[in-house]
């Protein structure tokens, strides 16, 4: 139902020349994103896998600056443009990024991608390349981690300029199971013409 409204959304819009995204449907993908969340992804993404690789990058990262910050999502920023490096291919090839494209390929294209973030909001493996290394000045990043343990953020609708597909980015924290106390977050692209 959520399809066939956003097509017909979609359709006058583009007849009216106006904005894909009515404020109406803005508010109601909302709802179902939220229900995958926390149906799926929240569970897929509190394997051990996740949980370890968060935690070692943290203790990892722990006392780096914002200028090593900065110079990472540099680096990163010159290797995706050049198609690789030493910090995309190290991160695009661990097991935490592995696995992450099997959560996103079992979700059969609902999901345009999948990445896991750090207590510093530097992603920590993804199931695709990433434009930029470091999220901790965005509010997928602000909006789970800096907001607690529960927090769940859903973006606003946008059309993808290569596939041509609405889609909304959905965010939320990630805890760690012993201590319930958060220590990173994850943000899924998600396919809305999929839900």
């Amino acid at each position: 139902m959520l399809k066939n409204m956003m097509m017909t959304a979609a359709a006058g819009a583009l007849l009216c020349g106006a904005s894909l995204v009515t404020p109406a449907l803005a508010d109601q993908h909302e709802a179902p994103i939220k229900e995958l969340v926390e149906a799926k992804l929240k569970a897929a993404l509190n394997d051990p896998i996740v949980i370890a690789a968060i935690k070692a990058q943290n203790e990892k990262n722990a006392t780096i600056s914002q200028a090593d910050v900065d110079a990472m999502d540099t680096q990163w920023r010159g290797e995706v443009d050049a198609g690789g490096g030493a910090l995309v291919d190290a991160t695009l090839a661990s097991e935490l990024s592995t696995y992450l494209k099997k959560v996103k390929d079992d979700q059969q294209g609902a999901l345009t991608e999948l990445f896991v973030m750090d207590a510093k909001g530097l992603n920590v493996g993804q199931s695709d390349p990433t434009s930029d290394y470091w999220q901790g000045d965005e509010a997928k990043w602000q909006k789970t981690f800096g907001a607690g343990a529960d927090a769940v953020f859903v973006d606003e609708i946008e059309q993808d300029e290569s596939t041509q597909q609405l889609q909304s980015q959905a965010s939320f924290t990630i805890t760690d199971p012993e201590t319930g106390e958060p220590i990173g977050a994850a943000t899924a692209g998600i396919n809305l013409e999929m839900l």
